[in-house]
């Protein structure tokens, strides 16, 4: 990323200030603003999350707000009731006072002398979440958004499930936010408040797996905030941005199908990053992106934006199976609406000698499978961060112990844009079963890297309010939808379609092994095939990354950091193990040295699909002078044929003592799940 230190305007900041709610509560905000601001009053754009200000984001917003703020913008970064320094408690994620927190906030920012009276939100993440949320509310400041890595529907796309299954991202999330939410605000914003806000959190925060578990289905608790329940109610402008290994790519496509209002989309090969720092690569100008989308609708001037095609794609090329790219090649492409005219449907036939084909003649019958509790050890993360570790790796083992269906290698290229979708005659000899479905691109040398996948609970066939038990021996027609993607596969390559009834640790197994029937003659893969388009030639190139200088920091330790995965060799067990945190470092400009470390483990016995395990943990610490806290969480989660079990710990210290310790031993009955 190129650094870029000189701006049309020079730029203030405001460490830390105060944005007072209705009801008396108090939200803290960084602001970056033109040096004239006040006597020249500017747009604003707010970037409103849980992640603390002063440290967790402090290096990233370094690069970020000053960019914007140098090209006349004020710049407002808040952090969430009951997190950094705001005051209050934060009980789970996108409640109905965080939102209401938001539109509050946008009228404050937009009645101050430094603010023309335009906002704009901009966020990735939770910040993309709560930007169409608030959209959705339609605050009369408001008046454009950027929203990434977000979905409008926090049922089918967010870390909680997945096609009706239990995503093991679930355990992982709910343990970081754990961790974070044990966390005191800094004394030197706050004063001598810190230990009874601190104490508030502790005690007041509650634990989030439970609540998320208690909720399997598509209740009221996930339809709100899901911005998909009335698409009339976004009226601004939207930018939706997403990539491929994120886990919100499906999001973009349905905004830009379904929203009213001005439209854009653009998915690269990022993971869950901001594209001016994504990766995979190539990363692109995305601030300078981002500017073009402010300047036309905060400051009414022609960037052009509006008259390029409303989606942008990476279309990457094939790559070896890696459980971490750098780069991956590819070119980008163009659609004018989706679903798009250049996409057509086709068809590829399973056959009971598992091959895949576009024509028929191949010998039908039934294929019966069960797959071993381990296949989906090489699955990666449900929402890679572009990690050593989180991509999925070669899938040889994991097809191995799946049904398959490949096509004869290819003659030709073939490209795909969109979801890819299976449709199949089955029937299962359980009441609750789950299918993991892989699009997979086997190389000429056997190896084989998945391309896209999706997985549904079969009891969800109808939909996710209301599941049904399966009826054991009976035939279904069901249709299962894959992430999007946009890929080709190369000549010589095959299209290997696989089928697995378990897919552990992305998702949770079902309460028994499964045995399916897949009878192959009605039976089929539908991809989105995508022909060439001239026009993508045209498009005008993204300028390169940039950004303001880093945010001073001194890294004091090194976080732990690993992926494997592990066989026990005595009994057949595997086990996912992987560590991830920042490490010890230590801000100057504030004096605050911070620590976070986390280690999470999924483990499965061979013959056991009931023995299912996940175990998470973190430690935190921040420090300043003779000031020192520390605080460790500790969560497992397990499960038989009727309940989720979940045995979670909370421990606090200010300096050596120990000033708060929370157990919960819960059991959450299992809903056809």
């Amino acid at each position: 990323m190129k650094i870029v230190d000189t701006f049309p305007h020079a730029v203030r900041e405001i460490p830390h200030t105060e944005v007072p709610m209705p009801d008396g509560t108090r939200l803290a905000a960084r602001i970056w603003m033109p040096e004239e601001a006040e006597s020249a009053p500017v747009p604003a754009i707010l970037e409103y999350l849980p992640y603390r200000k002063n440290d967790f984001t402090a290096a990233r917003d370094a690069t970020m707000q000053p960019y914007l703020a140098g090209h006349g913008y004020a710049v407002v970064r808040l952090d969430l009731r009951g997190a950094g320094d705001s005051e209050g408690v934060m009980p789970d994620e996108y409640l109905p006072q965080e939102l209401q927190d938001g539109v509050d906030a946008i009228a404050w920012i937009a009645a101050q002398p430094w603010c023309d009276g335009s906002v704009g939100m901009i966020g990735i993440s939770w910040g993309g979440f709560n930007g169409l949320q608030v959209a959705a509310l339609q605050p009369p400041a408001l008046k454009a958004i950027v929203t990434l890595c977000s979905t409008d529907d926090r049922y089918a796309d967010d870390v909680h499930y997945m096609g009706g299954c239990l995503l093991g991202e679930q355990l992982s999330w709910s343990s970081i936010m754990f961790g974070r939410n044990s966390l005191p605000p800094d004394p030197a914003n706050v004063g001598e408040r810190w230990r009874e806000m601190w104490m508030e959190r502790l005690k007041g925060s509650g634990l989030w797996l439970k609540n998320w578990l208690e909720h399997q289905t598509r209740d009221a608790f996930w339809k709100h905030g899901s911005v998909c329940e009335d698409w009339s109610a976004i009226r601004i402008p939207v930018y939706a941005v997403s990539g491929w290994p994120d886990g919100y790519c499906r999001a973009v496509f349905r905004l830009m199908e379904n929203l009213q209002g001005p439209k854009k989309g653009l998915v690269g090969p990022w993971a869950h990053r901001y594209p001016h720092i994504g990766e995979p690569g190539p990363a692109i100008g995305f601030l300078q992106e981002e500017l073009r989308w402010w300047d036309h609708w905060l400051k009414g001037r022609d960037t052009g934006i509006m008259d390029e095609p409303m989606l942008r794609l990476y279309r990457m090329n094939s790559a070896e199976p890696a459980g971490h790219y750098e780069y991956r090649e590819g070119e980008w492409i163009a659609e004018p609406s989706w679903p798009s005219p250049n996409v057509r449907q086709a068809e590829y036939l399973l056959a009971a000698d598992r091959s895949l084909a576009p024509e028929g003649g191949r010998p039908q019958g039934v294929c019966e499978h069960s797959s071993p509790p381990d296949v989906g050890m090489a699955s990666g993360k449900w929402c890679g961060y572009s990690k050593p570790g989180d991509a999925p790796l070669d899938k040889r083992r994991d097809d191995a112990g799946s049904l398959t269906f490949e096509t004869a290698p290819l003659d030709e290229p073939l490209d795909i844009a969109g979801d890819a979708q299976v449709v199949l005659d089955l029937e299962v000899d359980r009441p609750v079963a789950q299918l993991a479905v892989r699009l997979s691109d086997v190389h000429p040398d056997g190896r084989s890297t998945r391309v896209t996948f999706g997985i549904l609970n079969l009891t969800h066939r109808d939909g996710h309010e209301h599941p049904e038990p399966l009826e054991p021996g009976r035939r279904y027609t069901i249709g299962v939808p894959m992430k999007h993607v946009a890929q080709r596969f190369r000549p010589g390559h095959r299209v290997r379609l696989v089928l697995s009834t378990n897919y552990f640790p992305m998702i949770w197994p079902a309460p028994e092994r499964v045995t399916i029937r897949v009878h192959t003659e009605a039976s089929r893969l539908i991809l989105p095939v995508r022909g060439p388009v001239p026009e993508d030639a045209a498009l005008r190139p993204f300028e390169g990354p940039e950004g303001a200088p880093p945010f001073p920091k001194e890294v004091l330790e090194q976080p732990d950091e690993y992926w494997e995965i592990v066989e026990d060799a005595r009994t057949g067990a595997m086990e996912m193990r992987l560590a991830d945190g920042a490490g010890r470092v230590h801000f100057p400009g504030n004096d605050l040295t911070t620590y976070a470390q986390g280690t999470e483990r999924y483990r499965i016995e061979p013959a056991d699909i009931g023995s299912a395990t996940g175990h998470t943990r973190w430690r935190y610490e921040m420090a300043r002078g003779d000031w020192h806290i520390a605080t460790e969480t500790e969560t497992v989660l397990t499960a038989d044929e009727t309940d989720f079990i979940v045995r979670a710990r909370l421990r606090a210290w200010e300096g050596d003592a120990l000033v708060h310790e929370q157990e919960w031993d819960e059991r959450i009955p299992r809903h056809l799940v």
